[in-house]
């Protein structure tokens, strides 16, 4: 299987106690929903967890994986990923996507012009940025917000990016106007 036939859906962060628990990051738009998707794999799909959510703590979730019963192995699992077969998800509603639908995707400018290819979405804690390779050279750091990507179309193989004033400017430091943008887009 694939990676675009697999979507992440989650993070194991760290161990919970002595017993074997392990703190489990959810990507899912309803954090619980992670859950229902029970078997997740590792990123190579050879790796099978069954996870059962015990309680939800902060931003994170305590959860109990079968087969793991130590503080040892839960900590061993720090920073593994967890997909799901993509035919399990809910196709998205018209104005929804998957954060995978847009890796690879061509990014343009408003005038038309390519800007790059998306690469990447991160949640550094102070909203998404979309990761760009640009065109020319080297990446960009967009803020994921309505006002920077205007328009997401990954039905239509593109998305648009309008970067805030400065971002691209090589004298200004990586990431300046990065909290500009209005909303989230989701």
């Amino acid at each position: 299987m694939t990676g675009s036939e697999r979507v992440c859906v989650g993070q194991i962060t760290g161990a919970h106690g002595v017993r074997g628990l392990v703190k489990l990051k959810s990507f899912t738009g309803d954090p619980a929903a992670i859950g229902g998707y029970d078997p997740l794999t590792d990123g190579s799909g050879k790796r099978v967890f069954r996870v059962r959510l015990m309680s939800a703590a902060k931003d994170h979730w305590i959860a109990r994986i079968e087969g793991v019963d130590d503080r040892n192995v839960a900590e061993a699992l720090s920073g593994t990923c967890l997909y799901v077969e993509r035919s399990r998800l809910p196709e998205p509603e018209e104005d929804e996507f998957y954060h995978a639908d847009l890796i690879g995707l061509p990014a343009f400018l408003p005038d038309g012009t390519r800007f790059g290819e998306v690469v990447a979405l991160h949640d550094f804690g102070a909203g998404d940025v979309m990761e760009v390779r640009m065109a020319a050279e080297g990446t960009a750091m967009v803020p994921f917000t309505r006002k920077a990507v205007p328009v997401v179309d990954p039905r239509g193989g593109r998305v648009i990016v309008d970067p805030p004033a400065g971002l691209l400017d090589p004298a200004s430091p990586s990431g300046e106007g990065a909290g500009e943008g209005g909303e989230e887009v989701s």
